[in-house]
C-alpha cells in the first residue's frame, strides 16, 4: 500500500512529497517501506508540482486536488476515423444543421451496442460520441421528427455524388416486420424472413465501388419486388444521382421494366427467367455447342459453359448482350428450385393473387379448367413442365444493355452478395428485424438513423478486409474488444489520457492506422 509523506527542507523552504511504498523484503523475510520524491508543494499557492521522472498519468493520479472521469473511447476512436474517411460529419452538418451530431452520436449507439433508442441515454453517459448534449427519450423523439423528408433526400443526393459516380449500383429489398398497426407502409405481402407478421418493404442501392450502401426507399409491405424499379428510377432522376448502371437479380424483370431503362438510357445487369419465350429462343440456338471447349470457363471451382448473343429489344431494336450460363451439376437443383416456382404459381392462380409478369408462366406451365360441379380447378401442364425441366435445367441467363463479356457479366452480378450481408447487418447486428413504432413519421427517421449506422458497419468490414483483420475477427467482436479502452479525463493541467490497451486492442488500432496518442 502507498502513501504520502511531506518534508519541508529548512534551507530552501521547499515542501516535497513523498510516496511510501511497503515491499516485502526476501532476505529479510519482513515488510518493508520505501520512500520516492513524486514532487514538491509550490510555495505560494500549495499547488502539487509533480516530478519530473513521472509521466502525466503518474503525475494526475497522485495529486491529491484532482478529479478524473472516465468514458469508453475504444469503438469510438473506429468510427471517428470512419466518420472523417468518408466526410459524414460535413455531408450530415450541411443536411441536418442543427442535430448532426445527435444522429451521429444514435448511429455510434446502434452500431456499437445495438437496441431500443430508449436505451441510448445511458449508453452515452459512460461512451465518447460526437454530441455532448443529452440525448434522453424525450430529446430523443424530439430529434427523430426533425429528420424530415426533404433533409433526408439532400443527404441522399449529397451521399451518392461523393461515393457512387459511375458506378455499379445492385438493388434489391428486404422485408422488415413491424407490430404496428396504425402505419400506412406496414402491410401483408411476401415476408422473406417467414414471419406471420405485416411488413414494410426497404429498396435499397449498394456501391459495387465502395462497398457502401447509397440508398434506400421505404415501399408499402404488399408490393411486389418488379413492381418497385420505375420508382427507384425515378426518385435518383430527381436527385440527380450520377450516371450509374444497376445490377438486379431476375425478382426484378417485366419487359415493361426494361423498356422503361432502355428508355432512360440507363444502364444495367439483370438476371432473366429461363421460361421465357424469347430466352428459350436463344438457348435453343447455342444448346447443341454449348458444351465445346471453347465455351468452358472455370469461375472459382465452379465449371460453367458461356457465351454471349448480341439482342435487339423492342420496336426501337436498343443493342444488349444476352449472356448464358450452363452448369451441369446443378441441373438438378435448378429443377428443384423450378419445382418452388411451379407450386408458387399454382397457389397465385387458386388464390386468385395473380401477378402480371408470372403471366407467361400460368399460360405454359399451368392447366385451369372451369366446371359447374367442381368449380375452378388448378393443375399442372407435365408434358410441357417434363419438357422445360429436361431441356432448360442447368441454364440461368443474364441481360445487359452495357457488358458485353460474360465474364465480367457474372463477375459484376455476383458481386451482389454484398447486398445479402448488407441487409444481415440492418437486420441481425444492428436491432431491425421487428420494428415497433407506429408512427409513419417516427419510422422513417428511425430507419435513417438505422441507414448511417449501416454505413458505418459496412465501412468497418472494408477496413478489416484491407487490413487482414476479418481473418481473426468479427466487425461484432472487433467493437467488443474495444470496449475496456478509456479515456480518462482530469481536472486541473492534465487533460486527457488513455488506459493502457491490450495487446489485442493495440493491433487492431495498428492495423487499422488509428494513433493512441491521449
Amino acid at each position: 500500500m502507498a502513501y504520502k509523506t511531506y518534508h519541508k527542507n529548512k534551507k530552501t523552504g521547499v515542501t516535497y512529497v513523498y510516496e511510501a511504498v511497503s515491499y516485502w523484503d526476501k532476505e529479510k523475510k519482513q515488510s518493508r517501506n520505501k520512500q520516492v520524491c513524486i514532487g514538491k508543494l509550490d510555495p505560494d499557492t500549495g499547488e502539487f508540482i509533480p516530478s519530473k521522472r513521472l509521466d502525466k498519468k503518474q503525475a494526475a493520479v497522485r495529486d491529491p486536488k484532482v478529479t478524473a472521469t472516465s468514458k469508453v473511447i475504444g469503438p469510438s476512436l473506429i468510427l471517428d476515423k470512419i466518420t472523417k474517411s468518408l466526410g459524414l460529419d460535413k455531408i450530415l452538418r450541411q443536411s441536418f444543421p442543427d442535430i448532426h451530431e445527435q444522429i451521429l452520436s444514435m448511429a455510434y449507439y446502434l452500431t456499437t451496442k445495438g437496441g431500443a433508442l430508449s436505451h441510448c441515454d445511458s449508453w452515452a453517459k459512460s461512451h465518447s460520441h460526437p454530441c455532448s448534449k443529452s440525448l434522453d427519450s424525450r430529446r430523443i423523439s424530439e430529434i427523430l421528427k426533425q429528420i424530415d423528408f426533404d433533409s433526408r433526400e439532400t443527404f441522399f443526393s449529397k451521399w451518392c455524388q461523393k461515393i457512387a459516380s459511375n458506378d455499379y449500383l445492385f438493388y434489391d429489398i428486404t422485408s422488415v416486420s413491424s407490430y404496428s398497426e396504425l402505419n400506412e407502409y406496414v402491410k401483408y405481402g411476401y415476408n422473406r424472413d417467414s414471419e406471420k407478421l405485416p411488413q414494410i418493404n426497404l429498396g435499397m442501392l449498394f456501391s459495387k465501388k465502395s462497398l457502401l450502401p447509397v440508398y434506400y426507399k421505404n415501399l408499402p409491405g404488399n408490393i411486389s419486388d418488379v413492381s418497385t424499379l420505375n420508382n427507384i428510377i425515378k426518385t435518383l432522376d430527381k436527385l440527380n444521382f450520377p450516371k450509374l448502371h444497376l445490377v438486379m437479380d431476375k425478382g426484378f424483370y417485366s419487359k415493361a421494366n426494361i423498356d422503361k431503362l432502355m428508355t432512360n438510357r440507363d444502364k444495367f445487369t439483370i438476371a432473366v427467367p429461363t421460361r421465357l419465350k424469347w430466352v428459350q429462343e436463344i438457348i435453343d440456338g447455342i444448346d447443341h455447342d454449348i458444351q465445346n471447349p471453347e465455351h468452358y470457363w472455370d469461375f472459382n471451382g465452379e465449371i460453367l459453359y458461356t457465351c454471349t448473343r448480341l439482342y435487339y429489344w423492342g420496336d426501337n431494336r436498343r443493342r444488349g448482350y444476352v449472356h448464358i450460363y450452363y452448369n451441369s451439376h446443378i441441373a438438378a437443383e435448378a429443377a428443384d428450385k423450378f419445382n418452388r416456382e411451379l407450386l408458387e404459381y399454382k397457389k397465385e392462380l387458386e388464390s386468385g393473387n395473380l401477378v402480371k409478369e408470372h403471366q407467361d408462366a400460368y399460360d405454359t406451365f399451368i392447366i385451369i379448367k372451369n366446371t359447374p360441379v367442381r368449380g375452378r380447378k388448378v393443375s399442372f401442364n407435365n408434358d410441357m413442365v417434363q419438357k422445360y425441366r429436361n431441356k432448360y435445367s442447368g441454364y440461368y441467363v443474364l441481360f445487359s444493355n452495357d457488358i458485353k463479356d460474360s465474364v465480367e457479366a457474372l463477375q459484376i452480378y455476383r458481386n451482389k452478395d454484398s447486398v445479402e450481408k448488407c441487409f444481415g447487418d440492418l437486420k441481425n447486428r444492428l436491432d431491425m428485424k421487428r420494428l415497433r413504432i407506429h408512427s409513419a413519421t417516427v419510422m422513417e427517421s428511425r430507419i435513417f438513423v438505422q441507414f448511417i449506422s449501416l454505413i458505418y458497419m459496412s465501412e468497418l468490414r472494408n477496413m478489416m478486409r484491407r487490413s487482414e483483420l476479418d481473418k481473426k475477427y468479427s466487425a461484432r467482436e472487433i467493437l467488443l474488444e474495444m470496449e475496456t479502452l478509456s479515456e480518462i479525463t482530469y481536472s486541473g493541467k492534465y487533460g486527457k489520457i488513455y488506459t493502457e490497451a491490450t495487446k489485442q486492442q493495440k493491433e487492431i488500432l495498428s492495423k487499422l492506422n488509428i494513433p493512441l496518442d491521449a
